[in-house]
């Protein structure tokens, strides 16, 4: 994968870079709680070997208490790494949580939806990864060869055995990566698709039940969901089978390592202590690789988000700090565009060029799909221009700080969506330290002032999910409010009066025409005509071209005697064929 700056390190692969003294304090802890495993062998050893021959009571009392005080230590220590592990996987998240969101966001600004995969899932799932008990076992794999070398040391004979085990349980592991990993990836593929339809399902539950479509979405959700539960339960069941498998195979083995002691011990080669031990021993040298298996599903889990993650963090690169520029004044020129939505290689926007001054305001007219919605989203820098400008008094997008110009920037999409929360909240785009005088300003200037107060509590009025309900219109006209919060210098309206009626209409105009007054410049994009009454200049596409730019009047005037023409008798090459001989 490409690297971020001169070497290879990706930025979910920094995150863990600064986190790289808390992996070392683990490693150490891990090495000393491993050491600490032999208590137990090494205390068995003892009371075999040593207590019951001497029968001496002060030998056992004073093994047990140091038996006893070096099993709280190893609890202190497993304690404290389990804690560390805890917290790397919240550093990791609060270094990476302001980056993955604004991913998120990109992808609804670039059109991207859910089945390319959730950043913020995929980071959570890291997270969990790191603070669960995958990463300890993880760190006592290695001690594994060195718990073979000490049974090895007790005979060699158990130690081969040991070794033989051993070297199965990680034949098995490897099988268990190889089965799983495609499958477990698939399913989650498929997941993600069934929920994607299921949110679609949700946000459009109106349309679906008015046309009936909710069998048909039902059938298309239920094949996606049951192919990937299916693919989901034949990981799982393969995964299980490999976790049965090494369980009990490990048991054998410690059981099977206890009866080879035992035949050494007949012929007195070793202790009973020594059998015992290797028995201890062996189980302890297996269990991590035991519970790596088990937690199979997660490490797979985390690894494919750590690649999406790393994939997301490439394809959208994080916005540079720009140089602060001067407050904008509105004036915007647009170069020779050629755009498209992203993603999409016709192109919607050819050969665009115009310039809107300070005070003036300019109605984007136009047949459907050609193209105002496309400028609209270049006007206000949400996407950029595949070649040629969009430049706002004089410098590009890239390169003002977006921080800083959004309260420049007022912008009513053509469909709107309201956050939950209060009125007040949304009209003050969420920000916390909004004057009341500047929201009221801008319900004024929206023409909803009034309309505000009507409802139950106001300003202070809660809209979203179980909470009061808004009309199409009053949604809009509310996100008209929010976009003319803070008098920003330039007003990108896209569709405003889709839904409104004749009193929102007159509303609208005002708006259009005090927002001019106060000095901004005003795009609209419309079908309707009541949309320009209060604009001075227009500019009609077609087909992503230019037909006609200029005074209000001069285009509306050159638009009618088109459409004259058109209606008495076609265009010049069709009344030529018409024409008698």
């Amino acid at each position: 994968m490409r690297g971020n700056g001169r070497n290879n390190t990706t930025e979910l692969g920094e995150a863990l870079k600064r986190s790289r003294r808390a992996f070392v304090g683990i490693g150490v802890f891990s090495a000393v709680i491993n050491m600490l495993m032999l208590t137990g062998p090494l205390y068995m050893l003892q009371v075999y070997d040593r207590v019951l021959l001497s029968r001496s009571m002060s030998t056992l009392v004073a093994l047990s208490i140091l038996m006893a005080g070096l099993y709280m230590f190893m609890g202190f220590l497993e304690l404290i790494r389990s804690r560390v592990l805890v917290r790397i996987g919240n550093r990791v998240e609060e270094d990476l949580s302001e980056r993955t969101f604004d991913i998120w966001i990109s992808q609804g600004r670039y059109g991207k939806n859910s089945k390319l995969g959730r950043p913020l899932d995929d980071l959570s799932a890291v997270k969990t990864f790191l603070s669960g008990p995958a990463p300890g076992a993880l760190f006592d794999i290695p001690w594994t060869p060195v718990f073979i070398g000490v049974i090895w040391m007790l005979h060699w004979t158990l130690g081969l055995a040991a070794l033989i085990g051993a070297i199965i349980i990680f034949i098995v592991a490897t099988l268990n990566e190889f089965t799983t990993r495609k499958v477990l990836s698939e399913s989650r593929q498929m997941l993600l698709q069934s929920r994607s339809i299921a949110d679609s399902t949700h946000n459009q539950s109106d349309s679906v039940v008015a046309m009936g479509m909710g069998k048909n979405l039902l059938r298309r959700w239920q094949a996606a969901h049951q192919g990937g539960a299916d693919l989901h339960t034949s990981g799982s069941d393969r995964a299980g089978g490999y976790t049965a498998t090494t369980k009990a195979f490990r048991m054998f083995l410690q059981s099977a390592i206890l009866g080879l002691g035992c035949g050494l011990a007949v012929f007195q080669i070793i202790t009973p202590g020594a059998m015992i031990a290797g028995s201890i021993i062996m189980g302890r040298a297996l269990a991590p690789i035991q519970m790596a298996i088990g937690q199979w599903k997660g490490f797979v889990r985390a690894r494919d988000s750590y690649k999406r993650l790393n994939l997301f963090y490439e394809s959208i690169p994080a916005e540079e700090d720009t140089m602060q520029l001067p407050e904008p004044t509105g004036y915007v020129t647009v170069q020779n565009i050629v755009a498209a939505p992203p993603g999409v290689e016709r192109a919607v926007l050819k050969n665009v060029s115009f310039e809107i001054k300070p005070g003036q305001g300019l109605g984007v007219i136009g047949p459907s799909a050609s193209g105002k919605s496309t400028l609209a989203r270049l006007l206000v820098g949400v996407w950029s221009p595949q070649r040629g400008s969009v430049r706002l008094d004089g410098a590009t997008f890239d390169q003002w700080n977006r921080e800083a110009l959004g309260p420049h920037i007022g912008y009513l999409p053509q469909d709107v969506t309201l956050f939950d929360g209060s009125i007040k909240e949304n009209i003050a785009r969420l920000n916390a330290n909004a004057s009341d005088e500047a929201i009221v300003e801008a319900a004024k200037n929206a023409g909803v002032h009034e309309m505000i107060l009507q409802m139950p509590n106001g300003y202070d009025t809660v809209i979203g999910h179980g909470d009061f309900m808004l009309s199409g219109g009053q949604v809009q006209r509310i996100a008209l409010a929010r976009a003319l919060y803070g008098d920003p210098k330039l007003l990108v309206l896209d569709e405003p009066n889709a839904n409104l009626d004749t009193e929102g209409d007159k509303a609208l105009s005002l708006a259009i025409a005090g927002s001019r007054r106060r000095g901004n410049t005003v795009v609209v994009m419309t079908h309707r005509p009541s949309a320009i009454a209060a604009v001075d200049m227009v500019l009609m596409l077609r087909d992503g071209q230019v037909e006609d730019f200029g005074l209000k009047e001069d285009v509306i005037k050159r638009v009618q005697e088109r459409q004259n023409n058109q209606q008495q008798g076609g265009s010049p090459a069709q009344q030529s064929k018409r024409a008698p001989a």
